[in-house]
């Protein structure tokens, strides 16, 4: 029994020395564990750091990266998943850095709570995401770019948006809120409006801006999504069939929520790798 006991022991220790070394390498708490598909990105041959983003009064954290020298360079902006500005966004930064952007990804959470420190995803979504307005995200998503052109060396002339998850629905309503961008890349985002309780209006979604949409946006979505249906992308295809963006949406028959995520059990590899090469295609044919 004390050998069993003494066992179960090291595990729990084990187990919370992966946590907290983890957690401390800067991934959301909600997502542990980490998958061991996870991609760490190093700084070599890029500049990579924390910044603050001027928004009214206040300044919005945000990380960035992009290759040496002094540009500028194509810009992509990107628009995080609901686990807010963890470890996977930022590496997602340095690794489109190395491909040639300057890539800047800002806390969209900020004013209303550091998610990355809840361990639950339903208090994430109470406590912060439906406390985000549309208004407030294209609102600092704007100011990005007004920091972006402060820098001065970054092409504001060849803007790209993407987001995954939360995110992937920013960018879709981004692309909307300004044309001047290029074309946008939505990973997975929600595209319809979900339940509502009582008399509460339900705020704006991907579909409602689709026919009206001037920025080509590429959706890239899974078909085992339970989250967000083949259904569901139906119904935004065939509402961006009646508008002249030149929008599509590709959808993976094997992937699953959150397929590009390489740090979760989701991801698929298969899929990741092609849905990059579709999303870069994109940028550079448009």
């Amino acid at each position: 029994m004390d050998k069993d006991l003494s066992s179960q022991s090291n595990q729990m220790n084990r187990r919370d020395f992966v946590y907290k070394t983890v957690a401390a390498a800067g991934f959301a708490l909600a997502v542990l564990p980490i998958a061991h598909s996870a991609i760490m990105t190093d700084t070599e041959g890029i500049e990579a750091k924390d910044v603050k983003i001027p928004v009214g009064k206040l300044k919005i954290p945000a990380y960035q990266a992009m290759p040496k020298g002094t540009g500028p360079f194509p810009v992509l902006m990107i628009s995080h998943e609901i686990f807010g500005l963890h470890e996977f966004i930022r590496d997602l930064c340095r690794r489109f850095a190395k491909l040639g952007f300057f890539a800047i990804a800002p806390d969209l959470y900020y004013r209303q709570g550091d998610v990355t420190k809840i361990k639950e995803i339903p208090d994430i979504i109470a406590k912060v995401v439906s406390k985000v307005t549309n208004e407030q995200v294209n609102g600092d998503l704007d100011a990005t770019v007004k920091y972006l052109g402060s820098t001065k060396r970054a092409n504001l002339d060849k803007i790209t948006m993407t987001g995954f998850c939360w995110g992937g629905k920013a960018t879709w309503l981004y692309a909307a809120h300004n044309p001047k961008i290029k074309s946008a890349i939505a990973w997975y985002g929600p595209l319809v409006p979900g339940p509502q309780q009582g008399n509460q209006k339900a705020p704006q979604m991907p579909i409602d801006i689709a026919a009206t949409l001037k920025v080509p946006v590429l959706g890239l979505y899974g078909g085992k999504d339970t989250y967000i249906t083949k259904e569901h992308v139906e119904q935004m295809e065939e509402v961006l069939d009646k508008g002249s963006s030149g929008s599509k949406i590709i959808l993976y028959p094997d992937a699953d929520h959150g397929f590009f995520a390489d740090y979760r059990p989701t991801y698929n590899k298969d899929a990741s790798d092609d849905a990059l090469k579709q999303m870069l295609d994109w940028i550079k044919s448009h």
